[in-house]
C-alpha cells in the first residue's frame, strides 16, 4: 500500500505584521524588534565605520605632516646583510644597515634604517625623521594608506553592526522565553477542561 504524504504547510511571510487571531502582542513586539535591530545595525555600522575611517585617515595625515624625508649616507656595506624574513616566509626586499644623517639642529646622527640590499657604504639613501630628528618608519602613503583606512572602516562597521544584531537577538530570545511561559500558563488553565472533554 503506497504511503501518501500530506501537503507541506505553506509558510506565510511577514505573518507577524498581519492581523490574525493567532498573533499575540509579543509577536508584533518581536517583529518591531527585528526591524529596529536591522535598521539600527545598518545606521550604526555605517556611521561608526565612516567615523573610524576618518579618524585613521586623519591620523595618517598627521603622521605624514610630522615626519620629514632627509638624505642619509650608508656607513657600512649592505652587500653582506640578509633581508629580514616575515612570519609567512616572505621578505620585503630591504635590509637594515647603519646610516648617518643630519638632524634639524645641525648635529650628526647615526642609526639603522631599511635600505636596498647590496648597497655599498657611502650610498645616499632617504630616511624619515620626526621633528626631533630621530629615525621613524616611513608613513603609509598612496594605496597602503587607503587600504588601512578602508580596512579600519570596514572592521569597525562590521563590529558595530554585529553588536547591535547580537543585542537584538538576545532581546528576541527573552521575548520567546516570555511567550513560552505565557503559553504554559494558558495551557494549565485550558488543559483540565480539554482533558474532560476528550475522556468524557
Amino acid at each position: 500500500m503506497a504511503r501518501t504524504q500530506g501537503a507541506r504547510p505553506r509558510r506565510v511571510r511577514l505573518w507577524r505584521w498581519r492581523r490574525n487571531p493567532l498573533r499575540r502582542r509579543s509577536d508584533l513586539a518581536e517583529a518591531w524588534l527585528v526591524l529596529a535591530a536591522a535598521v539600527l545595525a545598518l545606521l550604526l555600522g555605517a556611521l561608526s565605520g565612516l567615523t573610524a575611517a576618518g579618524a585613521v585617515d586623519g591620523s595618517l595625515a598627521e603622521r605624514r605632516e610630522r615626519t620629514t624625508p632627509v638624505p642619509a649616507v650608508l656607513t657600512e656595506d649592505a652587500a653582506g646583510l640578509s633581508a629580514p624574513v616575515t612570519q609567512d616566509g616572505s621578505g620585503d626586499g630591504g635590509v637594515w644597515a647603519k646610516v648617518r644623517w643630519t638632524a634639524p639642529d645641525g648635529t650628526g646622527r647615526t642609526g639603522r634604517a631599511e635600505v636596498d640590499p647590496g648597497s655599498p657604504a657611502g650610498t645616499e639613501v632617504t630616511v624619515w625623521t620626526d621633528p626631533a630628528g630621530r629615525l621613524v618608519p616611513a608613513p603609509p602613503d598612496g594605496a597602503e594608506a587607503r587600504f588601512q583606512t578602508v580596512m579600519a572602516g570596514i572592521t569597525v562597521a562590521v563590529a558595530g553592526g554585529g553588536l547591535v544584531l547580537l543585542g537584538g537577538r538576545l532581546a528576541r530570545a527573552r521575548l520567546q522565553l516570555r511567550r513560552l511561559a505565557e503559553w504554559e500558563t494558558e495551557w494549565r488553565q485550558v488543559e483540565p477542561s480539554w482533558r474532560r472533554r476528550m475522556t468524557g
